[in-house]
């Protein structure tokens, strides 16, 4: 009997096995299918195709169009895009210290790095860079330009630069530009700490580890971790600036794959810098990834109060696959978990609806977890923060206004109009400067356009030939300059918000992007919010042990 139920387990495992290595077959065979009807369809498309066709771009559509049907975060990248990835994770490069944009067929300086060979000779925010050497930039695309500007330390690069009406020549020496994650710092009033950093790469737990033990020199009793508008970066960035403040051995995040090695669970591994002193994290909507797994972990631990706007809801990992001819993917891997075992995604890329909408995984409820007190958090849409300051709506309008260029526009005009400002500390701008930049809108239609007025110049345009559409130009006119006005109208909705945007980037022309922050630590809600509350022990216990 005993050898007849062998017999039976043997053969179940023998028919499991089959089954396996069928399905194993039958999937490889169809990926294998694939490639091959995809390889001699290319072929055919190259060999006999009436006109030229560059293989490479249409391979790059091809792939980008493929990954699209998948999630933002798994992409291919060229031999240029593999190295924009390195200067990403290490946050170094060797170039001038100015960032710019492809924009009218030149590069348009947008923001010159305090203390590098772009500021030292003279260039500015709003230059347009016409030549490179002897390369006539209009003959590149924004990623071609952008890779001649740099280049190896210590080499020379000669520029043809285009200010206002003016045009000059300039060059410059390349050097070593290194991107601080951590760009301000400082003891604000009633010894609270402050550190902002802006993003996960290889030296952001150094950076704010030497941030924090300068602070601590200098008495504070409390800290302010401000991780708004950063998008992430490294995991083990995240993992090793939580060890500061939680101890050793430790969970701070926990990543599930499917393929089981590249599940893995991340421990704190030293001994941590300080356990007790009262810490406030800033999230917004734009924190993400990284952020989230700093800003969670803290949260599940009850180690830190989060206050601010839900954290953006990126709970997906992704790990970089070297392919051939010096190509690279980044491919989502794993989903990851806080400590309590939240996972924080918020759009579920794999159940799109037949016209390609991504619902929300909190659409089906949001599960509750517990923190380490036995306070309630839930998973799915970021990170809810524990003291809610959820801004006012945002118009479509607005939100129009501040992807243009309109506002650079402006504060370029701005600078050569007033040689200097206020100190960050004090500088502010009234309701009649608001006026003042819609007046500026309003004559220069060009740089702001709404979706409607957009759709409604391609409608004119495209029947420009119709008698009844010449016969309404009139009309046209007066329907366009009402739209402008109502237009402007609409932004006075978010006037604080507009007028809060444009005060930070007039500061970042006159002080660079530390003056930003020192007017912040003055004048930010949200800061001013979380001092208060790190000042007041029996709130903050209490937040922490509801």
């Amino acid at each position: 009997m005993k050898r007849f139920y062998k017999k039976i387990s043997i053969g179940i495992v023998v028919i499991t096995l089959v089954i396996i290595t069928a399905g194993f077959q039958s999937k490889f065979f169809e990926v294998a299918k694939q490639i091959d009807i995809f390889t001699t369809m290319f072929k055919e498309l190259n060999m006999y195709y009436i006109d030229e066709i560059n293989p490479a771009d249409l391979m790059k559509h091809a792939v980008e169009n493929m990954l699209e049907t998948l999630d933002p975060y798994t992409r291919y990248y060229d031999e240029q895009g593999v190295e924009d990835a390195r200067v990403a994770a290490t946050g170094e490069f060797g170039g001038i210290g100015a960032l710019s944009k492809f924009k009218n067929n030149s590069l348009q300086i947008r923001e010159i790095i305090k203390n590098t060979p772009a500021e030292k000779a003279g260039l500015k925010p709003g230059d347009n860079i016409l030549k490179i050497d002897n390369i006539v930039v209009a003959e590149f695309n924004e990623k071609g330009a952008n890779t001649l500007i740099n280049g190896l330390p210590g080499s020379e690069v000669k520029l043809a630069i285009q200010r206002m009406d003016k045009t000059f020549e300039v060059e410059l020496v390349r050097k070593k530009i290194e991107l601080n994650p951590v760009p301000y710092y400082t003891k604000l009033k009633d010894n609270v700490g402050y550190i902002s950093f802006t993003t996960f790469n290889e030296k952001a737990a150094k950076k704010v580890k030497d941030a924090f033990m300068e602070l601590k020199e200098e008495g504070i009793k409390s800290l302010i971790i401000d991780v708004r508008g950063n998008p992430g970066g490294l995991l083990n960035e995240a993992v090793k600036i939580t060890n500061f403040f939680i101890p050793k051995d430790k969970i701070v995040v926990t990543t599930k794959a499917k393929i089981q090695k590249w599940s893995d669970i991340f421990k704190t591994k030293n001994e941590p810098i300080d356990v007790t002193m009262p810490i406030a994290i800033l999230i917004d909507n734009y924190s993400a990834s990284a952020s989230e797994i700093l800003a969670g972990a803290l949260q599940d631990y009850d180690r830190a109060v989060i206050i601010g706007e839900r954290s953006f809801g990126k709970g997906l990992v992704q790990r970089y696959r070297e392919l051939s001819y010096g190509t690279q993917m980044k491919i989502t891997i794993s989903k990851y978990y806080t400590p309590s075992g939240r996972n924080i995604q918020k759009l579920d890329y794999t159940n799109r609806d037949k016209d390609g909408n991504v619902p929300e995984f909190s659409d089906k409820g949001s599960r509750q977890f517990k923190t380490l007190n036995g306070r309630a958090v839930f998973g799915g849409g970021g990170i809810r923060p524990d003291i809610d300051l959820k801004k006012g709506s945002i118009t479509k309008t607005t939100e129009t206004l501040l992807n243009s260029d309109a506002l650079f526009n402006y504060v370029t005009h701005y600078f050569y109009k007033n040689a200097t400002i206020a100190n960050p500390t004090t500088f502010q701008l009234s309701n009649v400067d608001y006026y003042t930049f819609k007046n500026y809108l309003n004559a220069h239609h060009a740089d702001f356009k709404t979706e409607l007025e957009l759709d409604f110049e391609k409608a004119i345009q495209k029947d420009s030939e119709d008698n009844l559409v010449k016969n309404l130009d009139n009309s046209y006119s007066a329907l366009t300059s009402k739209i402008q006005e109502e237009k402007l109208k609409e932004l006075d909705k978010n006037k604080e918000e507009i007028i809060n945007k444009l005060s930070e980037e007039i500061i970042k022309r006159y002080y660079y992007t530390e003056g930003v922050y020192k007017h912040k630590a003055v004048f930010d809600q949200e800061i001013l919010k979380a001092v208060e509350i790190l000042n007041n022990s029996k709130k903050y216990n209490q937040i922490l042990n509801n």
